[in-house]
């Protein structure tokens, strides 16, 4: 039977940090969310932020992640931490921040290298604007573009992966979309820029998660995947499948007839309104385990394939209600 893989967003595991270490005081160390997570029956990798997650050398963080029976999926870099890059990392409007951003990177992509990972997440929260006449838009495409394209170019080995989200913390986007976001990669030109498809910031961006990773396969490849669930008002970071069980069912059937091979990766936030982040995880992988095999299923449904090249949406919707619902 194939194993998934399945990773989890580490900073999940600081939810109700009194219950499990009764005696803390303030946040609970990187080793101590990496050994608490690595209780999840399932999980088999983590993701860490860079370089927020790195206060040791990488190949001791590396062995004791090994040690609580985890891998490390994919690094992510997080700009948020340097205060210079408030106005934008690769699009900042004084060249030496950009330097400083694009070199930031390139030692994340290094250190991920050291911790047995190819994969480098990049969400540029910080790059966009706010106001009309605030922006060069020319300008900042550019910019982004070239920063991009210098950090594919240094780590040709290494799956470039971008993260698009519409706003938040920043008005608006610079990569707010999947076309925008297509377009940046066809601009970029490089052979290892893909897409992390986060499934609430697509839901934010008013678009259907299985026709955004359809359109994401004809140009390129999904490097990253990021379940969750959210009411498209914003990223809110719910449990997999509990605001949009058909959509999320949709994407992964999507997903597996794609060959996508990469790992589940929950970006949910328990600590939000302080769940237990193990048994959280634990129903996010049983969830994903049972729509994955109900996907799989789907592919024998002669019915269901003459549905939607009729896009008969009643007989379709009667034919996976009775997977979801019960026949």
């Amino acid at each position: 039977m194939e194993k998934l893989r399945f990773a989890t967003r580490l900073n999940s595991f600081a939810s109700k940090a009194h219950s499990y270490w009764p005696s803390i005081k303030g946040k609970p160390t990187i080793r101590q969310m990496i050994e608490r997570a690595s209780k999840v029956k399932g999980l088999t990798d983590v993701d860490l932020n860079y370089p927020q997650h790195l206060n040791e050398a990488p190949k001791e963080l590396g062995k004791f992640i090994t040690d609580c029976g985890l891998n490390v999926n994919g690094m992510a870099m997080r700009y948020s931490t340097n205060p210079e890059f408030q106005l934008g990392a690769f699009t900042h409007p004084d060249e030496k921040v950009r330097r400083e951003a694009i070199e930031l990177t390139k030692r994340g992509i290094d250190c991920g290298r050291e911790l047995g990972t190819n994969l480098m997440t990049i969400w540029l929260g910080q790059d966009g604007f706010d106001y009309s006449f605030q922006a060069d838009y020319n300008k900042i495409w550019d910019d982004l573009i070239y920063a991009f394209r210098e950090v594919a170019e240094y780590a040709p080995d290494c799956d470039i992966s971008i993260e698009y989200k519409p706003n938040e913390p920043r008005s608006f986007s610079i990569l707010p979309d999947v076309s925008t976001t297509l377009l940046a990669i066809s601009d970029i030109g490089a052979k290892n820029i893909g897409v992390t498809l986060d499934f609430a910031h697509v839901l934010y961006a008013d678009e259907m998660p299985a026709f955004a990773a359809a359109m994401i396969a004809r140009r390129t490849k999904i490097m990253g995947l990021h379940l969750n669930d959210g009411y498209h008002k914003r990223d809110d970071g719910l449990m997999v499948a509990s605001a949009n069980p058909k959509a999320t069912l949709e994407l992964i059937w999507q997903l597996r007839k794609a060959g996508f091979d990469g790992a589940y990766y929950f970006d949910t936030f328990p600590d939000a309104s302080g769940l237990d982040p193990v048994h959280e995880c634990e129903v996010n992988i049983q969830t994903v385990n049972q729509l994955v095999k109900i996907a799989d299923q789907l592919n024998s449904v002669d019915q269901l394939n003459v549905a939607i090249a009729n896009q008969d949406a009643v007989s379709s919707q009667g034919i996976i209600n009775q997977f979801l619902l019960g026949r």
